[in-house]
């Protein structure tokens, strides 16, 4: 099989489908992915009003029955990720106890995933998250390319961790002309086995940057603690400046990695590359946070294209850098919705995608 054809919008609901069985709710996260979903699957998106009343809370109101339905309630993190957090919880709380059949959360980002190991006194704020899902009552959660995959045994529920490398690895062959002529960088060496998982697909070599990034070592110094609080600046100014294991001399970078949130160290990364001998550097991540001030300052890099998916809704930031180029997953998350309801394996979208 190909992607295309795994994909194919003929594998859109039934009409019986499309009457009854079937919920699709989401909050305020991301309306258009949810639309395009909803499109994919052929169905509406389901009547659901979520708002903040005067005072802020969120309030929400389902206006269609979801009684012994399959509910499916798409929310993913963005800026304002606390209220996201808050609107699907309470969905999930709503849905339960209007006795839906089953209730599965599908969060393409999965906000606080970054949050996953203690640093001084600080707490594992995504299993707190996973928490309050598995309390809520949702049977299952779907998301996508999780900042570290081991966090699906925090939660006590099913938990499908799709795949974007899917869907990317066709939009560069079909968008970077040059694209077999380069190397495939991992911007740290965690980063090492999703740069060798693109690197097999493309047919190209792999790299890899050690050392510490300026703006981590900045971040390090964390001048707001008070004087006799411990912290980690000597280890930081002991840590090596960054190197370049592999070579670039004459090719195409491709920078890989899960989260572009702040862009500094990207642009770091790009200029290592650009002294290396690179012509050209991509950027390639799942989720495009991009916040603050990283698209102007990715609009000013030597950095040629920044590749994301729309598992985060950044239109704003795109109308700020005309480098940045979206990927649309929603054919991935309406394939995974529809082989849930229908009760057919998952193994198909966690398999390496063939060469056409």
């Amino acid at each position: 099989f190909t992607s295309q054809f795994l994909f194919s919008s003929s594998h859109s609901l039934s009409a019986m489908d499309r009457c009854s069985g079937m919920v699709l709710l989401s909050g305020n996260s991301h309306p258009e992915l949810s639309r395009l979903v909803a499109e994919r699957l052929g169905i509406p998106q389901g009547d659901a009003v979520v708002y903040n009343n005067t005072c802020s809370e969120t309030t929400v109101n389902i206006k269609e029955s979801v009684r012994s339905k399959h509910v499916f309630i798409l929310q993913t993190g963005t800026k304002n990720v606390n209220n996201d957090i808050m609107e699907m919880l309470i969905l999930i709380y709503a849905c339960r106890t209007s006795t839906a059949k089953s209730i599965t959360v599908v969060i393409p980002y999965l906000p606080y995933s970054k949050q996953c190991r203690v640093v001084r006194r600080s707490s594992i704020a995504i299993k707190l998250i996973a928490d309050l899902i598995d309390k809520t009552g949702a049977c299952r959660v779907v998301s996508m390319d999780l900042y570290k995959k081991e966090l699906q045994g925090f939660f006590s529920i099913p938990v499908d961790n799709l795949r974007a490398i899917h869907l990317i690895i066709p939009f560069i062959r079909e968008n970077v002309s040059d694209f077999k002529n380069a190397v495939i960088v991992a911007k740290n060496p965690e980063v090492l086995p999703k740069a060798a998982s693109y690197s097999e697909k493309l047919k190209c070599g792999v790299a890899v940057i050690h050392g510490t990034y300026e703006c981590d070592r900045q971040a390090a110094a964390e001048p707001s603690l008070p004087d006799n609080a411990t912290t980690d600046d000597s280890k930081s100014a002991m840590s090596p400046p960054l190197s370049l294991v592999g070579d670039v001399s004459g090719k195409i970078a491709i920078v890989v990695d899960n989260i572009i949130d702040e862009a500094h160290s990207f642009v770091e990364a790009a200029e290592l590359l650009k002294t290396r001998g690179a012509y050209k550097v991509y950027v390639v991540g799942t989720h495009g946070l991009l916040s603050g001030d990283a698209p102007a300052i990715i609009e000013d890099s030597f950095i040629t294209q920044v590749i994301v998916t729309n598992t985060v809704p950044h239109d704003l930031q795109k109308m700020r850098s005309h480098k940045i180029r979206t990927v649309d997953i929603s054919s991935l998350l309406c394939e995974a919705i529809r082989r849930i309801y229908h009760n057919e394996s998952m193994g198909i979208l966690f398999r390496e995608m063939q060469e056409h």
